[in-house]
């Protein structure tokens, strides 16, 4: 039986695997799942950094290398315009996750610009370690905090961010 995503359901956070991404009872919006076929159908190893359309502005992935950080130096954060998938590459980092509810206190007031929301914590805070393969699938109603050091240990990680424009859903 398929498992039928309706934002008016209010859902939280998506973890899956590209290896077991065939399997999966998760059926996605058509357009996650054109995300998700382009994130499977690329070598990312062999790109260069930066912004590869998918669908336009509807649907773009950012492909980024950077050394993950201590957790205090994460910053949670929302989106509303775009649903992230963030896909690792190489290495491996914690994402922090919590549900958004009044109990979070917002840092940074909403950015349209840049669209975003920061907030000071998870409230509560849970956590998944994403390693080679596996993603996240973050709707605005997912208050999530990415780049985080496994063991508070930096490394080296290869991400791709697709950002999924919630009105293309």
């Amino acid at each position: 039986m398929s498992e039928k995503i309706d934002r008016e359901e209010g859902y939280g956070m998506f973890i899956g695997s590209m290896d077991s991404l065939e399997k999966s009872r998760v059926d996605y919006p058509e357009q996650i799942q054109k995300a998700l076929a382009y994130l499977q159908s690329r070598d990312f190893t062999q790109m260069k950094d930066g912004r590869y359309p998918i669908d336009g502005d509807r649907c773009v992935a950012n492909l980024q290398r950077y050394m993950t950080r201590s957790h205090e130096d994460c910053r949670p954060e929302t989106h509303r315009k775009y649903v992230d998938i963030q896909y690792v590459v190489e290495g491996e980092e914690y994402m922090g996750w919590c549900p958004l509810s009044p109990d979070l206190r917002i840092t940074s007031e909403y950015d349209a610009q840049r669209d975003v929301t920061f907030y000071e914590s998870l409230v509560p805070d849970s956590s998944v370690v994403l390693s080679p393969g596996r993603f996240a699938v973050l709707y605005p109603e997912d208050v999530h905090c990415p780049q985080c050091a496994v063991e508070d240990v930096p490394g080296q990680v290869t991400k791709v961010v697709v950002k999924v424009a919630v009105d293309s859903l």
